[in-house]
């Protein structure tokens, strides 16, 4: 199941064996062994730095490259992970419980190769559950569950928002900022980025290049205080990655359409050197390579940046000394340019893919378990909001755990038996253990190893979520389907409970307080039937059913119809693969024409 496409600098580590210093093209990795034991060694995350690598497997262990190893890979000693990341001179892990064990000369100068607990630090013991976890080039950031903001390293420039001559650096978390929904920063920036949770901008740290973003009227070398950022592009702030001397910024807004915006040294921000200045705030990079595509995914290096769009392109810019643009030359591209890569094992599933960038190091990998679905995501916000709840569980406190009998109907291998039994282990558990069996049954997403395992034998954990939710759709239970939408052409039947998890259209109609309590509406949504239809599969599946002709009429319709039902478009986008498809069509039917006229 795994593929890694690896390039760029091969010797601190060496990852790769009898291939040179530098490795200009993409190519294959596989780890030792790989085919025999295919299943420990599914991928969940790459994460690297200047000095390390880390890989993470599905089943929450992980192994590292070190710089100076003669024993490479090692294994980490540490269980149940669920994130890593690492920066130049630090590694940080994120395990399912909530905690964060963290090494490097400026975490642990006594001891910089042994990980510590660094969240068991935090001064407020009612604060140190954790919840994201970013490396910057010589601190790590912490969020916790409280959504606030903790740094731990090294301050010389101010880059966990304090005055360095007051404190240079720190071997405990201090906070840094309240109210935070998202920490961005990355593994050779030496500046940091905190969105709050009005979706307000704040950075500080190194700021010589004008990588923070923050204007002309703002360039001092250091900005020791967090400071927001005025002037930054209208729409949903996706992700943000710094660089050594840059920082690129993706935004989605509302067609909905990605963008990308970057700031900092000319060398490495996507634009022509044609002035030679650097651009001090963010500022759009446009490039027909993703004209009419959309980016999944960015992911920023000391000095070089890679996207990933839709349509299967890899794109790069910025410094290329190591070969790691993998354009098979070492030169440096100012602006985006396409990279060819071996052919994809999984192109169809391109979502699936991530791209991973560290000090002159790059990887494309596959990964169907880094983001949940947008159906996965749907389902365990219909468990969390616990509305329409039909019934109940009690835990080993006796806490009452609300839930749907319609998902547990079909994700239960035998809903009349295994409910007891389901029963039987929630009695034993505390209530933050059986949330999380609650939210594994509702995703088949494993948040929790040991607890999977429990449930492994009574759920149908080989099933992907889309096929249960088919099954739903298939099955023509009048009991299930107990909400009728008309339209001029055809009633269709749907069960309630589908479409308050899918639709916030449909969620907030039946939440609201009404005497009508029918179970029937009409459509307003002006969608052709054949768009409706498009739709109605897609809210179950996830997918575009087979044999579907995609005329450029439907693609406008279903761009309303997303907008009108209030669908999750995160991943996949029905939009996306909808355009996909409509262009594989052309693609086709031009060569078709090229080999009629070759036959005349």
């Amino acid at each position: 199941m795994n593929e890694i496409i690896f390039f760029g600098e091969n010797q601190y580590p060496k990852l790769i064996e009898n291939e040179p210093y530098s490795i200009i093209k993409p190519i294959q990795f596989k780890f030792e062994n790989e085919n025999e034991n295919e299943n420990e060694k599914q991928i969940k995350q790459i994460s690297t730095g200047s000095f390390s690598i880390i890989f993470l497997f599905e089943n929450g262990k992980a192994i590292e490259y070190l710089r100076y190893s003669k024993q490479n890979p090692e294994e980490i000693q540490i269980e149940d992970i669920q994130k890593v990341t690492v920066g130049s001179r630090n590694e940080a892990i994120l395990t399912i419980e909530g905690n964060v064990f963290a090494k490097g000369e400026y975490i642990n100068p006594k001891n910089p190769n042994q990980f510590i607990n660094i969240s068991s630090l935090i001064e407020d013991i009612n604060d140190r559950i954790i919840q994201d976890i970013v490396s910057g080039c010589f601190s790590i950031y912490l969020l916790t569950s409280n959504h606030n903001a903790y740094g731990i390293g090294l301050n010389e420039n101010g880059q966990l928002g304090f005055d360095s001559k007051t404190i240079e650096k720190t071997e405990k978390p201090i906070l840094m900022m309240k109210n935070v929904s998202k920490i961005f920063s990355g593994s050779s920036s030496r500046h940091v980025f905190l969105l709050n949770l009005n979706q307000e901008l704040f950075g500080c740290g190194w700021n010589q290049y004008g990588q923070l973003g923050l204007g002309e009227s703002r360039e001092e070398t250091k900005i020791q205080k967090l400071t927001k950022i005025q002037k930054i592009p209208k729409g949903k702030i996706i992700d943000i990655q710094g660089g050594n001397t840059h920082s690129v910024m993706l935004i989605e807004n509302e067609n909905p359409k990605r963008k990308l915006y970057s700031c900092g040294d000319y060398r490495y921000n996507g634009f022509e050197k044609i002035s030679y200045q650097c651009k001090r705030k963010f500022t759009e990079i446009k490039s027909s390579l993703f004209e009419n595509d959309n980016i999944l995914e960015i992911s920023v290096g000391c000095d070089h940046t890679l996207i990933l769009t839709t349509n299967s392109k890899l794109i790069g810019f910025g410094w290329n000394f190591y070969g790691e643009l993998g354009t098979g030359d070492k030169e440096d591209q100012s602006i985006p340019i396409q990279i060819e890569l071996p052919k994809l094992r999984f192109n169809e599933n391109i979502s699936n893919y991530h791209v991973s960038c560290g000090e002159n190091k790059s990887f494309l990998y596959y990964s169907p378990f880094s983001h949940l679905s947008n159906l996965e995501e749907d389902l365990i916000k219909l468990f969390r909001r616990k509305e329409f709840c039909n019934i109940s569980f009690k835990t080993e406190n006796g806490e009452i755990i609300e839930a749907h009998k319609l998902i547990l109907k079909y994700r239960l291998k035998d809903y009349g038996n295994q409910i007891e039994k389901l029963q039987e282990i929630i009695s034993n558990k505390s209530i933050k253990e059986s949330n999380q069996i609650f939210e594994m049954i509702y995703s088949n997403r494993i948040i929790n190893p040991k607890l999977y395992s429990e449930i492994k034998e009574i759920i149908n954990s080989n099933e992907k979520i889309e096929e249960t939710i088919k099954r739903i759709y298939l099955n023509e239970n009048e009991n299930e389907k107990d909400f009728i939408i008309e339209r001029k052409e055809k009633q269709y039947k749907f069960p309630k409970l589908i479409l308050i998890m899918r639709s916030e259209l449909y969620r907030g109609m039946f939440l609201s307080v009404t005497e009508d309590k029918s179970n029937k509406v009409t459509d307003y949504s002006e969608l052709s039937d054949e768009s409706f239809q498009i739709l109605e599969y897609w809210i179950y599946s996830n997918q575009i059913k087979d044999g579907i002709r995609v005329k450029y009429k439907i693609i406008d319709e279903i761009k309303r119809g997303i907008d009108y039902f209030q669908l999750n478009q995160t991943n996949p986008n029905l939009f996306d693969l909808l355009i996909k498809q409509f262009n594989n069509q052309i693609s086709k039917l031009n060569l078709k024409l090229k080999s009629k006229s070759k036959l005349k």
